[in-house]
């Protein structure tokens, strides 16, 4: 019964959302502001996508220095927010709740829409006078809105740094820590330094490492001086207790939300996390990071430019034969090599599989831990 209200209500609210664009798009012609004095990023992304924004909210920042910049965000992640990292003021929302709140909003002069283009039409029904997008979306309805299609780079690039694309000019400076300031966070007993995060819950089965790895991973920095941890999202309890079944370390499983998971993170000597949301927290909120990529591409998801000057490695094989994938938001992009299959369509995972204890631990070695 739930689930048959929340589908009803996710239906209401994407009609009046429609209702909305169509009446504001009738009431004025599109055509490009002369002066952007407000700016909006429309979506509704997962942790990862979200943080990937970080480089065209920067760009923004740096063309438009007068400029409101607001962003939608899911209402788990408008937290991470709160400091107005660029200036950049979330709105905190979810499709199946009414959102009044973004409909009392002034009109916005430029929008940027990232990933599915559906949400262009949320950009238009809080009147947004000019929309810019990607094109290449197969479903011409969502493009409606847009008023400029813009293609993906025809070259390798991560995908933070091909958002910032969307805005013409110079790349943005690189990521600094100081700039985006920790968010406050509810007290939570925090681990003894110097800790090591071992996060070991992801998105997908197929990002999982094996328990026997992660545990020796623990024992290793354990004989090191440094206390390894674990970390998880809440129903990953199970992972840990696979990975640790005499429960020799602690577990912060499901316990923190995303301002503490970030303290979390910040404070720790290490971070090491699959391709998943925690490891874009990890640079964000300056952690020396290691990302353990398997299905998805090391490139598309990895540092990029803009976060090129962070304590980060991303351990991968590359190529694997079956990251064979083209496909990004639903757009094919020849240069792009990843793999979105299910775990009934690939029971084994074998990409993560592949990625050893000493590779981790050599990456562990470049960035100072565990040699000193």
């Amino acid at each position: 019964m739930t689930t048959v209200i929340a589908t009803r209500s996710r239906f209401i609210n994407q009609a009046e959302v429609v209702a909305r664009a169509l009446a504001a798009r009738a009431q004025r012609p599109r055509k490009h502001p002369v002066r952007i004095r407000r700016v909006l990023l429309a979506h509704h992304l997962l942790l990862g996508d979200t943080l990937m924004l970080t480089p065209l909210i920067a760009k923004l920042r740096a063309h438009y220095p007068e400029a409101e910049i607001v962003m939608t965000a899911p209402r788990a992640i408008a937290p991470l927010y709160a400091t107005h990292p660029y200036g950049v003021r979330a709105l905190a929302w979810d499709p199946r709740h009414a959102n009044e709140a973004l409909f009392a909003e002034s009109r916005f002069d430029l929008a940027f829409v990232a990933g599915d283009n559906r949400y262009a039409w949320l950009a238009a029904a809080m009147h947004s006078r000019w929309i810019v997008a990607f094109g290449g979306d197969p479903n011409e309805r969502k493009n409606w809105p847009i008023d400029e299609l813009r293609r993906y780079p025809d070259h390798p690039a991560a995908w933070g740094d091909m958002v910032a694309t969307l805005l013409d000019g110079p790349p943005p400076p690189p990521f600094a820590p100081g700039v985006w300031k920790a968010p406050a966070a509810k007290p939570f007993d925090a681990p003894a330094q110097p800790y090591a995060v071992l996060h070991v819950g992801a998105s997908t089965s197929l990002k999982l490492w094996p328990p026997d790895r992660w545990a020796a991973l623990a024992d290793w920095l354990s004989a090191r001086g440094i206390t390894p941890i674990w970390s998880a999202g809440r129903g990953e309890e199970h992972i840990i207790e696979a990975c640790d079944p005499g429960r020799r370390y602690a577990s912060y499983a499901g316990r923190l939300d995303l301002p503490q998971l970030w303290h979390l993170f910040a404070n720790s000597r290490l971070l090491v996390v699959p391709d998943t949301g925690a490891a874009h927290l990890g640079r964000v909120a300056g952690a020396t990071t290691i990302a353990l990529f398997g299905p998805g591409s090391a490139i598309v998801t990895g540092a990029g430019e803009f976060w090129r000057d962070s304590p980060y490695r991303a351990v991968t094989i590359d190529p694997f034969p079956c990251r064979d994938q083209r496909v990004l938001f639903r757009r094919e992009i020849e240069w792009v090599r990843r793999c979105a299959r299910t775990p009934a369509q690939c029971p084994k995972h074998l990409c993560m599989q592949a990625i050893s204890l000493d590779a981790v631990i050599a990456a562990a070695g470049e960035l100072g831990v565990g040699t000193r």
